[in-house]
């Protein structure tokens, strides 16, 4: 008993020493990301405010978001888990209840501070802190549970996507390289700057979430001295490592994220990935391709994921051909947004094409009040809007417009005979012309 007693002891010793180490080694890489920002800008003797990158950025200074507090809080957290996680020794049932039962807390959780909010904007509640006291604490409480089981439900949905992408042939050894980290979080917004003359996606910088006044009085800051098209958008996730993933109570949506971002982690290794690092092919055609192959990839992964842990979650499969023809509706739907906005799209590039930036932007109006007229309710549609949701394409018409990316992408996934096989041809493409040629085009 003594020896078992003195053995705890020095484990329990090494883990706090590793700790320390670890925090040690977190500060100084926090020191040392501030050093490189600094001497990156050692070469200008003042900003260079007229690169238009540090010119937006100089405008939207005080809503940047902080991405060494976010990433040294997430790497604690990872390695907290890593260290003194329960979740290897859990039978898969218990795990899936854990992850459900957390998911129904979060979601109680949405919905407590969706009413409160309600009730604080509304003025008929004269006393909104009094009349809301009891949601309010019982928010606080689910919060603080939710807080103590995230990382352990992170863990056990990164082991539910690992064990599916290495059986489809993306494992080394049995272990899945990189190794899948994601982290629940409010992801920051994006903005996006377009030229006003074409669509092109020339500037992104994340933000801390805004409320819309802001989100608006800061795009029409920028669009007025800058002479550009710009739109502040909400992300589902960003590819640090660990991955930012929305926080969310549904359990699809938080898989196929998991993956989408695990897939830009991959491709980091290879030619794809390695192009969101050359700014004129980030601008081009190797963005869309690589976020319209996340986005199928996502899609796919998560189904997998969804059929082996929660199959009640798992949408209905398609009914089997009899061979027969398949009888078309009497009437077509009143209003296709895929297909409006496929339009849309075609017609400002021939607007845009001709040199009629003005006639656009007008056309580009009259059709978000006509998707309103219809129940979508788009807050801004300008060249920012196309040049951000264009490229995620999945092969339906949408913001895409004529662009051959996301059809292409289909063909050669739907060519593949595995997952593995697809990714394989994908990783090497980085231009509209290889593609196109992949897929036989």
């Amino acid at each position: 008993m003594l020896t078992t007693s003195v053995s705890a002891k020095w484990l329990s010793l090494a883990l706090r020493g590793l700790r320390w180490l670890i925090r040690i080694a977190l500060r100084g890489l926090r020191w040392a990301l501030l050093l490189a920002v600094m001497l990156g800008l050692l070469r200008y003797s003042t900003l260079p405010l007229w690169e238009p990158w540090t010119a937006v950025a100089v405008l939207a200074k005080d809503y940047q978001f902080d991405y060494v507090s976010w990433e040294l809080g997430a790497l604690v957290a990872k390695v907290n888990q890593t260290l003194y996680g329960l979740h290897p020794f859990m039978a898969e049932a218990e795990q899936v209840q854990t992850v459900r039962d957390y998911m129904a807390d979060l979601g109680r959780a949405q919905a407590l501070e969706a009413d409160i909010n309600r009730q604080y904007a509304d003025p008929t509640v004269s006393d909104p802190v009094t009349t809301t006291a009891e949601a309010r604490a019982e928010r606080d409480g689910l919060r603080e549970s939710l807080r103590e089981r995230q990382s352990l439900v992170e863990a056990i949905l990164e082991g539910q996507i690992a064990t599916i992408l290495v059986e489809e042939g993306f494992g080394w050894g049995g272990q899945l390289l990189p190794p899948i980290a994601a982290r629940f979080t409010r992801v920051p917004n994006l903005l996006i700057v377009s030229p006003r003359d074409q669509i092109r996606f020339d500037i992104s910088i994340n933000l801390d979430p805004m409320p819309v006044d802001a989100i608006t009085e800061l795009e029409d800051t920028i669009d007025e001295q800058q002479d550009v098209s710009s739109l502040i958008v909400p992300l589902g996730g960003i590819a640090l490592y660990p991955s930012m993933v929305l926080e969310t109570a549904s359990i699809p949506f938080a898989l196929e994220t998991v993956a989408h971002e695990w897939l830009h982690h991959y491709l980091f290794f290879y030619p794809l990935g390695l192009a969101y690092f050359d700014a004129e092919a980030f601008a081009g055609e190797a963005r869309i391709i690589n976020e319209t192959t996340a986005n199928i990839f996502g899609k796919a992964v998560g189904r997998l994921a969804l059929g082996r842990y929660y199959p009640d979650l798992l949408p209905p499969p398609a009914p089997p051909s009899t061979g027969e023809a398949v009888p078309t509706p009497a009437e077509p739907p009143a209003f296709d947004f895929g297909k409006e906005m496929d339009s849309t799209r075609r017609g400002v590039d021939a607007l845009l094409a001709e040199g009629k930036v003005d006639e656009a932007e007008a056309y580009m109006e009259a059709r978000r009040e006509d998707f309103a007229a219809n129940g979508y309710l788009i807050r801004k549609l300008n060249q920012a809007y196309f040049a951000f949701y264009g490229g995620y394409q999945s092969g339906a018409p949408g913001a895409g417009g004529e662009d051959p990316i996301g059809p292409a992408v289909r063909a050669v996934y739907d060519a593949s005979p595995s997952l593995y096989d697809w990714i394989t041809v994908m990783r090497t493409i980085t231009t509209r012309e290889a593609l196109l040629r992949a897929a036989g085009e």
